[in-house]
């Protein structure tokens, strides 16, 4: 994609995690800015606080010190957003609620933006935010380049593409190469009622040292942790109910190895960088083979080798067929000898 950017044209990637996306538009992003004008230059949009924070901590160690660089997320005191933007800031990464309130506040101003970018456009759709993003674009300059973002290609992120972008060239990751190598994949058939202690089961087998779990539901992840924890296994969870203090104590405890087990939701574990998850087990069977790819791309990080373990109950048969015509022979029967 750098190419294309570089040369100052709309381009629009569907790309799953690990690619190397945010350098595929950071880097020409930053050549093309002017270092000496205050005033926004570049917008980059992203569903989740986590990974707002992560692309500024990529923007910042590429563009080096004297760029000035500032995350505007919600759940953090918008006063210190306010003096950060009141010192002058070229780079602004933002999830829409937030930019939309610094933009009702005056805080903000985007009619100097020349570079803007949709990341995980598919997550922002999916939360909803598909009017506050039409909102944000149509503030800003119609001569603005810009970069689109998706692991999947719903209707709706077509539809953003065609309406506010300049016939953009799409790169995209081949289907025949849908998850990493180093990803060890696993199904297990048990029925629902087995799940949590198929899961223990596996936690408990000695060879799982961090695993990230995904349920489909907010409710659902509170209640597996709090099962987790009363059954003296150290989980965390994190989900988008959560206050940002709340998010970071998770993630914090999990990364330092204080929880064996993160219980997450799809759209929380969007942005999760920590290289040192060895497991991703899917105890709800996800929606899409896209979702499926996106989430175990969590595991095997930088080159590590990695597992997914993935539970089909019995009402998951639809999407199991569809996940083993996709993937094919890398997805094998787990061992656990769960009903000896």
């Amino acid at each position: 994609m750098i190419p294309g950017l570089a040369a100052g044209h709309d381009v629009a990637g569907q790309a799953q995690t690990g690619s190397g996306k945010t350098g595929a538009y950071v880097i020409p992003m930053l050549e093309r800015l002017d270092r000496n004008a205050r005033g926004i230059q570049a917008l980059i949009l992203s569903p989740v606080r986590e990974l707002a924070l992560q692309i500024a901590d990529a923007v910042r160690a590429l563009g080096g010190p004297k760029l000035r660089v500032t995350a505007l997320y919600g759940g953090q005191p918008i006063e210190r957003q306010l003096t950060a933007l009141r010192a002058g800031v070229q780079v602004a990464v933002a999830t829409p609620g937030r930019l939309l309130d610094h933009i009702s506040r005056g805080s903000v101003k985007l009619d100097g933006v020349r570079f803007l970018v949709l990341d995980e456009a598919d997550r922002m759709l999916d939360m909803g935010f598909l009017p506050d993003v039409e909102e944000i674009l149509r503030r800003t300059p119609a001569a603005r380049q810009t970069a689109l973002f998706s692991a999947t290609l719903p209707d709706a992120v077509s539809t953003i593409a065609a309406r506010h972008m300049r016939n953009p060239a799409w790169v995209r990751v081949a289907d025949k190469m849908p998850t990493v190598d180093t990803v060890t994949q696993y199904y297990l058939e048990v029925a629902e009622q087995d799940k949590v202690r198929a899961l223990r089961l596996l936690l408990t087998s000695g060879e799982v040292p961090s695993a990230l779990v995904f349920r489909r539901t907010r409710r659902g992840a509170d209640r597996l942790a709090k099962i987790l924890r009363e059954r003296g296994q150290p989980a965390e969870v994190i989900h988008g109910d959560m206050t940002q203090g709340a998010r970071v104590r998770a993630l914090t405890a999990f990364a330092k190895g204080k929880a064996q087990v993160l219980v997450a939701t799809n759209v929380a574990a969007r942005g999760l960088d920590i290289p040192d998850i060895s497991h991703v087990i899917n105890f709800d069977m996800p929606e899409d083979v896209d979702t499926y790819i996106h989430r175990i791309g969590r595991t095997a990080r930088a080159g590590r080798a990695g597992e997914a373990v993935t539970f089909v109950g019995q009402y998951d048969m639809e999407v199991f067929d569809l996940l083993k015509r996709r993937i094919g022979p890398a997805l094998q029967p787990h061992p656990l000898p769960l009903y000896r």
